[in-house]
């Protein structure tokens, strides 16, 4: 029994290894220059070639300053992608609401640096999606509750009455939620 047992954890071991030593071919630049690394894909399920993405993505949890938070380029890598495959970016339309701790990850540099210390790994990110039309939208209610103002974010931020109201109307313009 116990054979058996180390006989399949090695195999998994094994699989899992050969998994990850494969080379995936990430392309390491796109339509946003030097971030949201993907994958090209021959895929099989295709969506329609007029398709046009209207895209929501919540980001509610500030990452580890200095880093880079993933919501932030998992919409990076959506658009990228996207480009590559042949969509027209004027038909890509992204809005990042930011709500909870999230808020402090699109701070300006005297806020983020007086909590911080460091300064704001997203802030060039940031700067190069809004260059592209990504909207940023923050909870008026989190920023509140973490003592927030408009003035403490990057220009261009925009603060809303909440998140919750910022998805609804972008649900009701035909934005769809991104569950990643």
């Amino acid at each position: 029994m116990m054979l058996r047992f180390f006989s399949v954890l090695i195999l998994s071991l094994l699989s899992v290894s050969a998994t990850w030593s494969q080379d995936t071919k990430f392309q390491k630049s796109g339509y946003i220059e030097g971030y949201g690394p993907y994958v090209r894909v021959e895929a099989d399920w295709n969506y329609p070639k007029d398709t046009q993405f209207k895209v929501a993505f919540d980001l509610a949890k500030a990452t580890e300053p200095g880093s880079v938070n993933k919501t932030i380029m998992a919409a990076t890598r959506f658009i990228n992608m996207h480009v590559d495959a042949g969509v027209d970016p004027a038909d890509i339309k992204i809005a990042i609401v930011v709500h909870g701790s999230g808020g402090a990850d699109l701070a300006n540099d005297a806020y983020y640096e007086a909590n911080n210390v460091l300064s704001n790994g997203n802030a060039p990110l940031i700067a190069a999606l809004m260059s592209k039309g990504v909207e940023f939208i923050v909870c008026g209610q989190s920023a509140a509750f973490y003592g927030m103002s408009k003035a403490d974010f990057l220009p261009g931020v925009q603060l809303a009455l909440s998140a919750m109201t910022a998805h609804a109307v972008l649900q009701q313009q035909g934005y769809t939620l991104n569950p990643f």
